[in-house]
């Protein structure tokens, strides 16, 4: 095989990141992935979402879009469209999987609702990615990352003591279903094939999310304890914080146990600290953290991050230098192994795409085709892949069925 989901054929309905990074993820290891929109609905991250090639907003000029849906054919369908309607259907007997990720229910109000396409396809894999899940009291919940983040607990966790709680940074939980969601479908196919009976996914983003709260959530259950925020503190280490650098870049430094703590102090030519009585143990450097953070802030301020990152972890330290975006696009370990690849897009023009971060030796995935623009590949699907012939093609076209 030259890749390892070369035959597997993927509709995808709806937008945003949590059904398309999905699509996206087997699109890279060689399936037909499909990504339905309509003219007058697109994918919200089209327009909806920054930032957008020289900051202007257009339907092709969102990486937001791109970002989530390269490698795939780009169509659009009037669905409340009778005719539009029964080519939806005609792309669902094509396809081995359906993902949509609308509010529950809506994919049931336009007619593809998985009872339905049961119905026309015995062997049909669905996944359906909401907030909440297809059923509960909260299953109709709308709702973006923040708000999702939110309510799984993040939220609660970030921020200082005494301050308010902060956001986690963009859709994190919906990237956490995602992963679930990609091993849901290949074992859901596996199941398949070997029955040849039909399978549903109902994947929550809010119980997915809650996997990396596992500690919380136990203290809780076994204790009693609700945990509050603790800025970059951990009950653990000390010290265990980020600390300035030289130019405004920052490095991020912990010590578990005493023995990492002594190599600290002696990398860092500072002895006198491993004498000084307030940090003899774990127990004391954390009562005097503060005391502390300021000296190691005050020892790494006129040195480079990265340098700070080379000399502690050579001695076996827990450290790293804080990344912006501009050292992630020339980070060598990340050129390394192609973790962004260019590829020309229509109107943005060379536009970086960013691969699945796991790779597959005999069949490797890649970034096959830039994102689509909007019905970019409305003729090759329906005529190439579905066999429409021209005539009834450019007939459905001019009835607005393409719209």
């Amino acid at each position: 095989m030259k890749d390892a989901l070369q035959n597997l054929k993927v509709l995808e309905l709806g937008g945003y990141a949590a059904g398309p990074c999905i699509g996206k993820y087997l699109a890279n290891f060689g399936a037909q992935v499909v990504h339905l929109e309509s003219q007058d609905r697109p994918d919200g991250f089209r327009l909806q979402y920054p930032p957008y090639r020289n900051g202007k907003v257009g339907l092709n000029l969102s990486g937001c879009f791109a970002f989530f849906n390269d490698s795939k054919y780009g169509v659009t369908l009037n669905i409340k469209h009778p005719d539009g309607l029964a080519l939806a259907y005609r792309l669902v007997d094509w396809a081995d999987v359906v993902i949509e990720n609308m509010r529950p229910g809506v994919v049931a109000r336009l007619g593809l609702g998985y009872q339905t396409l049961r119905e026309r396809k015995s062997s049909l894999v669905m996944l359906s990615t909401s907030n909440m899940g297809q059923t509960g009291p909260y299953a109709r919940h709308p709702g973006f990352g923040t708000q999702l983040s939110s309510l799984c607990g993040f939220t609660h966790f970030i921020g200082e003591p005494d301050g308010p709680p902060q956001f986690i940074y963009g859709p994190y939980v919906d990237f956490i279903a995602v992963a679930f969601g990609g091993a849901a479908i290949l074992a859901a196919l596996d199941h398949q094939r070997r029955t040849n009976k039909s399978v549903y996914i109902d994947l929550s983003q809010y119980e997915a999310g809650l996997q990396f709260l596992g500690s919380a959530l136990l203290d809780y259950s076994g204790n009693g304890v609700v945990e509050d925020r603790a800025g970059n503190r951990d009950p653990a280490a000390a010290p265990h914080g980020c600390y300035p650098c030289r130019n405004g870049h920052w490095c991020v430094i912990s010590c578990w146990d005493d023995e990492e703590w002594t190599k600290f102090c002696h990398a860092a030519g500072q002895p006198s600290w491993l004498s000084d009585e307030r940090f003899h143990s774990l127990s004391q450097r954390k009562q005097h953290e503060t005391s502390l953070n300021k000296l190691i802030g005050d020892w790494t301020r006129d040195m480079d991050a990265h340098a700070v990152m080379a000399l502690l972890q050579n001695r076996g330290i827990h450290a790293a230098a804080v990344n912006t975006m501009r050292d992630l696009f020339s980070d060598p370990q990340i050129a390394s192994r192609r973790i962004f690849q260019e590829m020309e897009h229509p109107e943005m023009g060379l536009h970086h795409y960013r691969m699945v971060s796991y790779q597959l030796d005999e069949t490797p995935g890649g970034i096959r085709r830039p994102a689509p623009c909007l019905g970019e590949h409305n003729s090759f699907v329906f005529q190439s892949l579905l066999g429409l012939p021209p005539e009834e093609f450019q007939r459905l076209q001019e009835q607005g069925v393409f719209s």
